[in-house]
């Protein structure tokens, strides 16, 4: 009876009968869809359909031409595609050309890799060319895989030989509204590239370097009392403090910043000049007890007093420079311009005619030394000029204190490598270089900037900065 009644009930439930499947089974039935979408041809049919509606263009960055797709790679484009999606159902007509940046030294190093550096450049490029052609298809086949509607089909490649002349023709552009001139600029180099790192291939690691304070003697104490307004007598120097005392060979010049106020102090090491707000800390990490402050001036007054380089045979200017800051140090920095890019700056400012002062080769090693005194770095590295440049300066008297320091150092992304910063001879885009109409580029991009509207709206700060 028990039995008859589960019978019984079974055809009581009201089910409903459909022809889903029991199961999901999407990795099986997923690419049917995508198959019946391309057959049907549903991009070019959605094109169609929404002819000389109102544009919707989704401007995308388009992914590196170097290896398989991984998360980021499907957050990206999935993200895009519920965008251009939602808004062809939106009304609007929202095409999207998916395209691959297939230039650069990831796709260099891999060719390189297999089939070695010693390649006559036109068969390298060809190399590189094939390479790229390969890894578009196979990222092209994880693209349609995800689901993602667009111009497959026709995708836009920076390898392309039309893209290529519109760039070659953007940048005449460039050079007839006279935006275009040669220099000199400070760059990430990494060594083990052999090349300069964009800002996006550098990482940031603790290292532990020679912090050094390194004193520049004053040449003229007659001109130097004219600035204090005092009577000076005695060896006066102009304290600097850098984490890089490899960088001291290429010094052009010491930095005050022109509003701060800077001490002459008297103290067992000779008088020094160092800036206010940082003298009692930076006496304190000398061990100097029994100081004396005997007359203070503005930076400003500072600027154009000679001082003698700490090792070599030559004199370089005090400079007054607005990067200057109190946050560390002695409140003078030392400045070379082949090494750092607000040394650059602020020696353009001060000197326009002058190099920056390159000793130092792209494999790290100082290839050539004017410096009397150093002529026993000539071939060697970073590391292992500083411990000649201490020495020497610990031998000479210039060196006013020395210690250790963990710190935050620039690394190559790819080699997890110390970078440097290399002056090298490069082609530039001035943003402050007027046109034929007196207007600057800069000028040019702030007025696209107020014509652009930004979502979210922090995106105009960001870009403006």
């Amino acid at each position: 009876m028990a039995e008859e009644s589960k019978q019984d009930s079974k055809y009581k439930l009201n089910l409903p009968e459909t022809s889903f499947p029991m199961r999901g089974d999407l990795a099986k039935r997923e690419p049917a869809w995508l198959q019946a979408w391309q057959d049907k041809k549903l991009y070019q049919r959605i094109r169609k359909a929404r002819a000389g509606k109102e544009k919707f263009i989704l401007h995308d960055g388009p992914p590196y031409a170097n290896g398989d797709i991984h998360i980021g790679h499907a957050v990206n484009k999935i993200l895009k595609d519920i965008i251009v999606k939602s808004k062809t159902m939106s009304g609007f007509d929202a095409p999207y050309v998916p395209g691959w940046d297939c230039h650069g030294l990831p796709i260099e190093l891999v060719v390189e890799k297999n089939h070695g550096k010693d390649i006559p450049p036109a068969k390298f490029r060809e190399l590189c060319r094939a390479y790229a052609a390969e890894q578009v298809e196979k990222q092209k086949k994880d693209f349609v895989r995800l689901g993602v509607l667009g111009d497959w089909e026709n995708p836009y490649l920076t390898m392309d030989f039309k893209t290529e002349a519109d760039i070659m023709r953007a940048l005449g552009d460039i050079y007839k509204n006279g935006y275009l001139y040669q220099g000199s600029k400070p760059v990430h180099w990494c060594v083990d590239c052999g090349s300069a790192l964009a800002e996006a291939e550098v990482e940031y690691e603790d290292v532990n370097s020679p912090a050094i304070d390194v004193g520049f003697k004053v040449v003229d104490n007659a001109a130097l009392s004219k600035v204090f307004s005092s009577e000076i007598k005695g060896d006066v120097f102009a304290v600097i403090w850098t984490t890089t005392p490899w960088t001291l060979p290429a010094n052009q010049a010491v930095s005050v910043h022109p509003e701060l106020n800077y001490d002459l102090i008297q103290t067992s090491k000779g008088l020094l000049i160092l800036a206010h707000e940082l003298a009692q800390t930076t006496l304190v990490r000398y061990g100097e007890e029994n100081t004396k402050t005997l007359a203070s001036c503005q930076g400003s007054s500072l600027n154009g007093l000679m001082l003698q380089h700490p090792f070599d045979q030559r004199q370089v200017p005090v400079i007054c420079g607005e990067h200057v800051t109190t946050d560390a140090g002695t409140g003078l920095v030392h400045t070379a311009a082949a090494h750092g890019n607000d040394d650059w700056l602020v020696m353009r400012a001060n000197f326009p005619q002058e190099k920056p002062r390159v000793l130092i080769g792209a494999d790290g090693k100082f290839f050539t030394s004017d410096l009397v005194e150093l002529a026993a770095i000539r071939g060697l590295s970073r590391q292992d000029a500083n411990k000649v440049i201490l020495n020497l300066m610990q031998e000479n008297g210039s060196l006013i204190a020395s210690a250790r320091l963990n710190h935050s150092f620039p690394h190559c992304w790819r080699h997890k490598t110390p970078l440097m910063q290399l002056a090298t001879h490069q082609w530039f885009i001035g943003m402050n270089e007027t046109d034929a109409t007196g207007k600057s580029l800069r000028e040019h991009a702030n007025q696209a900037v107020d014509h652009t509207e930004f979502f979210p709206s922090w995106g105009r700060a960001r870009l403006e900065a």
